[in-house]
Parts: C-alpha cells; sequence; structure tokens
C-alpha cells in the first residue's frame, strides 16, 4: 500500500492558517499578512488590456515575459543598486514558489538551512520538503537577526541561510551593518544567503538594505514579489534573482513545477513596477500611521514589544492564556509558537486594518490584559 513520503509527513498545515480558517464571520481578523488597499488600477487595467488583446492565451517563456524581467531589472537598480541581466530572473507563482525554487535548488538531503526563530513559516517547511534540516537561530532582544549568531550556525553540512528584513512575523529591519555582514558570511563561507525582500518598500526607520548589493560571490538569492508591495498577493506573482548558473538550476524546478507565472498577473505586475509609486508610498505612510496607534496601545496596557520598523506586523510579549482569550473575543491573531521555539511567549499583530477596526481590536486586548493581571 503507498503511504506518504516521509518529506511531506515532516511537515503540517502553517499555523497561520488554521487561525484564519478558524475565524468566526464576525471576527477581526489581524491574522494574515494581506493590505486591505487594492492593487493600482493601473496594474489591473493592465491585465484586462493584455486579457482582451489575446496575449495572455497562451504559455510564456518559463522565465516570464521579456518586458516583466526587464522592469524586475530596472526595479533593482534603481532601488538595490544592483545591476540585473533580465535573463538572469524567474516570475514565480508568488514569493512562495520564488522561496521554493530558491532552497529545492541548493539544498541536498540532509544539508542544513539556518533561519530565524521566531520567523516565516515557509522557511522550516520549504527546508523539510526538500529532505534538508533547518537549524533554527534565536533572535536577538529587538528580534533582529544577529549575523554572529548565524556565523556560529553554519557547519560543514550547511546549505543556507535565510535573511528576511523587513521581516514576517517580527517586523524587524536589519542595519546596514548586519546586511554587509550577511553578504561577508555568504562570501567567505561559501554558503547561499537566500534573501526574502517581499516586505522592502515599507521601512518606516532607516533603509531597506539587500546583501546582494554587498556580495562579492555569487552567493546570495533575492526573493521578492508584487505581493505586498502593490497589494497583490491574490495575483501570485513573484520574482528570484540570482547568478546565471543558479538561475539555470532554480529553472529546472520551476519548468516541472509550474511551466510560467500567471501571464495576466505578469502584465498586471509590469504595469505596477513600470508605473508610478505613489500607491505604494500611500500604503507606507497608512502602515507607519497603524503601527504607532498600536505601539502606544500596546504600551499603555503594560506589554513589551519590540519597536517593528518595517513591514505591517508587531510581536509583543504577552503573558500565558492571552492571545487564546482575545481569539475567543472574537480578535484573530497568531501565536508566536507557530512561528518557532522562540515565538512562545508572544503573539504576531498583523495591522494591515484600517485605524478604526485596529482600535477597536486594542479594546478587546485592553479588557483581556486587564482581566489577565
Amino acid at each position: 500500500m503507498t503511504e506518504f513520503s516521509s518529506r511531506v509527513e515532516a511537515v503540517s498545515i502553517s499555523g497561520i492558517r488554521e487561525v484564519f480558517e478558524a475565524a468566526g464571520a464576525d471576527a477581526i481578523n489581524l491574522g494574515l499578512g494581506q493590505p486591505d488597499f487594492p492593487a493600482p488600477e493601473h496594474a489591473r487595467q493592465a491585465a484586462v488590456d493584455a486579457i482582451e488583446a489575446g496575449e495572455t492565451d497562451a504559455y510564456t517563456s518559463n522565465k516570464g515575459i521579456r518586458e516583466l524581467r526587464e522592469a524586475i531589472a530596472e526595479k533593482h537598480d534603481r532601488d538595490n543598486d544592483i545591476s540585473v541581466d533580465p535573463a538572469d530572473v524567474i516570475a514565480t507563482a508568488g514569493g512562495s514558489e520564488a522561496l521554493h525554487l530558491a532552497i529545492e535548488a541548493h539544498v541536498a538531503v540532509g544539508e542544513e538551512v539556518v533561519i530565524p526563530d521566531p520567523g516565516f513559516v515557509s522557511y522550516g517547511a520549504l527546508t523539510r520538503v526538500a529532505g534538508g534540516e533547518p537549524t533554527p537561530v534565536p533572535l536577538r532582544e529587538d528580534l533582529t537577526l544577529s549575523p554572529a549568531a548565524v556565523e556560529e550556525a553554519i557547519t560543514d553540512d550547511t546549505a543556507a541561510f535565510v535573511v528576511n528584513s523587513p521581516a514576517n512575523p517580527t517586523g524587524a529591519v536589519q542595519s546596514e551593518a548586519d546586511v554587509r555582514a550577511f553578504a561577508r558570511i555568504a562570501d567567505d563561507h561559501d554558503v547561499l544567503c537566500v534573501s526574502d525582500e517581499v516586505y522592502e518598500p515599507f521601512v518606516f526607520d532607516g533603509e531597506h538594505h539587500s546583501p546582494m548589493t554587498y556580495a562579492d560571490s555569487d552567493n546570495v538569492v533575492v526573493v521578492n514579489a508584487a505581493s505586498k508591495a502593490y497589494s497583490m498577493t491574490g495575483w501570485r506573482l513573484g520574482w528570484v534573482t540570482a547568478s546565471t548558473r543558479r538561475i539555470e538550476r532554480m529553472l529546472r524546478v520551476h519548468q516541472y513545477a509550474q511551466a510560467c507565472a500567471s501571464a495576466p498577473a505578469q502584465y498586471a505586475a509590469e504595469a505596477a513596477l513600470e508605473g508610478p509609486q505613489d500607491h505604494t508610498v500611500e500604503m507606507r505612510e497608512a502602515f507607519e500611521e497603524r503601527r504607532d496607534v498600536l505601539l502606544d496601545a500596546l504600551e499603555d496596557m503594560g506589554l513589551e514589544v519590540p519597536t517593528p520598523r518595517g513591514a505591517f506586523y508587531a510581536m509583543p510579549r504577552v503573558p500565558d492564556g492571552w492571545v487564546e482569550a482575545v481569539i475567543d473575543r472574537g480578535v484573530i491573531l497568531v501565536p508566536g509558537a507557530a512561528f518557532g521555539e522562540h515565538g512562545a511567549g508572544h503573539a504576531r499583530i498583523s495591522y494591515a486594518a484600517g485605524v478604526e477596526t485596529l482600535k477597536e481590536a486594542l479594546e478587546i486586548m485592553r479588557q483581556v490584559t486587564n482581566d489577565l493581571q
């Protein structure tokens, strides 16, 4: 009788999704990382135009349409001071597939991948799906990833380490010095740095930095997407950027697993990248305002919360039973333990919701906090 592969048996359904699926119809959902803004009108119209012109009825190139890859290359030149050949870009089914390609193409069975703890749920799961072993590294007190801790965790069996800035679930942003150190580690130890930059535009204090900007070798792969930057989560359009030899190996996985990203989404993402960026600026300003409302309220409750400098998440330290009590009263949050062992004692709060909705949820959190004191 056919059973299941050990790789699949080693992973389970995401704790984020479990909480989301269990939410009642009237619940305030602060558990999902999805902006509450529409996609840019010009991006949606570009998809409509491409569909009506019959340009989306056939497969595109495995890597994606040339125009999209040129727009991605221009974005990296403009925002990251990185020169990218459009041939060294693969358009993917969201950032999720891009992460899968990066790990599947570079991690052999039994090899290790160093990941942040707490960190995005996909890092450990995709490592196990590839037959690898996740090596979680605890974060600093401010919830940033320490380059020294990453370097200490590297062994002869390490294939890669993951950097995520701005970060999900913490909202932490790595300093330029940290990012330079990550690039040096990739160079010195000849291990791959997978840099997840999906939340790149949402930095409130300081600037975003990419390890690819500073690396002397080709040991950095960058994952990014239109999902968060342009509020296009449902379009499932991301990309991966790397050296020619690394792209060629990732393309082997992508070619058989996906063939190509959705054609309408490719045209929409091209328009989003090439068009005016005021939509993204508006979202960043809104998220910063919401962050400040959230931080003021949590601190007023007496909860300790490292200041998130980016993305749209906060991860306060909370008393036992707090998350469950908040959920029972109709506000959906994600327990910190869903993101790793060192997430225990925290809650992840997504403030990708309007200010009034956020204030309503915060009042419930205040009541729960008072009850538990």
